[in-house]
């Protein structure tokens, strides 16, 4: 358990970042505080401005430390970014142990044996993400220590990511006067907010809309089966909206959030809807002396294509691992870009699967919003966790492994 039974995350993104603490309160975890401040220093959720990003840490830490009136030393904290990427791999090697039962030792070996995999040498592999073992020719093992076996063989997904991001990101943190417990992926992060554990074992695709990035996790069986993060996000909608009606991006990000939508009302059976109409009525906008015409269509020609680029990659992805219009639990939107409005609806036409849009679940007070499911999900990443022993799984947690790396960055 996190010490004092109190959990600070930390979510480091392209437009804001945002922080939550939480305490346990009986049985249950509730809000103690909560904050948001813009962030500057990221390109497309990696952090490329280290004293910039750390400046703004510290600033929304002293924020919360005021609010909790207490001081907050350590943070989960998530990574992202387009350069965030999984790869599957397998190992294979001889039990050691003489009478042939597999140890601690030779879970380890086997693998440490499936990282032997070629990647970019500016690349590095952050986590092995156990699918399952195979003792000689026994398939679907998840839990090999202490059985007989002659051969041991893994099965696993690499989560991989640019060196140098990672540094970055570390550092900055590092520099705020904060420990950092664990880092989790963001999409892991937001999954294991919103998702329930039903929906994991079903078969579910959870797809996050962040501002400079689209994230995919993919679950099946309960297990993480595969993920993705793609460099476009709802701020491409605002820029796409910025030219289209010749206007200021912060104008367009108003006009995104108050009239925007994916799709137009269906008109009715009789071909005379008074909807049909109102899509085509000027909605006027005064913003700082201009005026601005434009109607629910225009936004819907300059949205819509862009929304459905992203579900595209998103199909495209599904369909390398052969699940499009295979999995049961349907789609999880979740993310800033989840609350366009009709974005549901297009996911379920485009994708040909149940669709709903998820939010935090398991914390008391906090908002029932899309944008919040990242921070939260590193709040409750850390309610179960230990300081000492990090947070070990497949669930998509550094760890132990992390205590090792950040020794390099200690005086």
């Amino acid at each position: 358990m996190a010490r004092g039974n109190i959990v600070t995350g930390l979510d480091i993104g392209t437009d804001s970042i945002k922080t939550l603490v939480v305490q346990r309160k009986g049985k249950d975890w509730e809000v103690l505080s909560y904050a948001e401040t813009p962030s500057f220093g990221l390109r497309k959720g990696a952090v490329v401005n280290i004293e910039e990003t750390s400046k703004n840490v510290q600033i929304i830490m002293s924020g919360v430390e005021k609010d909790c009136n207490r001081k907050i030393k350590s943070v989960f904290v998530n990574i992202g970014g387009s350069h965030l990427y999984i790869i599957p791999s397998d190992g294979i090697i001889s039990v050691s142990r003489a009478d042939q039962i597999i140890s601690g030792e030779d879970v380890d070996r086997v693998l440490q044996a499936t990282k032997a995999i070629n990647i970019s040498k500016m690349d590095e592999v952050l986590e092995v993400i156990p699918r399952e073992f195979i003792i000689d020719d026994r398939k679907g093992i998840k839990q090999p220590e202490g059985l007989a076996g002659i051969r041991l063989e893994a099965k696993v997904l690499l989560l991989c990511y640019f060196q140098s991001y990672f540094t970055n990101l570390t550092q900055a943190v590092l520099n705020s006067k904060l420990q950092i417990l664990d880092i989790i992926p963001s999409p892991l992060a937001a999954a294991n907010a919103v998702l329930t554990p039903q929906q994991k074992e079903l078969g579910v695709a959870l797809i996050d809309i962040g501002s400079a990035t689209t994230s995919l996790a993919v679950f099946e069986e309960g297990e993480l089966i595969h993920m993705a993060v793609f460099p476009i996000g709802s701020a491409n909608i605002t820029n796409d909206i910025a030219i289209g009606l010749k206007t200021e991006i912060s104008i367009a990000e108003s006009i995104k959030k108050q009239y925007g939508t994916c799709m137009l009302a269906k008109i009715g059976s009789n071909g005379s809807s008074d909807k049909k109409d109102q899509s085509r009525k000027k909605i006027e906008v005064f913003e700082k002396s201009d005026l601005l015409d434009f109607t629910k269509k225009d936004l819907v020609d300059i949205i819509e294509p862009r929304v459905s680029e992203i579900l595209n990659l998103i199909q495209k992805e599904l369909k390398k691992i052969n699940k499009q219009e295979m999995l049961p639990g349907g789609i999880v939107l979740t993310g800033g870009g989840a609350k366009i409005p009709r974005i549901k609806e297009l996911t379920k036409e485009t994708l040909k699967l149940a669709c709903e849009i998820g939010v935090p679940k398991g914390i008391i007070g906090l908002q029932n919003d899309p944008a919040l499911a990242t921070v939260a999900g590193l709040a409750l990443e850390g309610l179960d966790s230990d300081e000492e022993e990090g947070i070990l799984g497949v669930a998509g947690k550094i760890g132990l492994w992390l205590k090792k790396i950040l020794k390099a960055f200690k005086p």
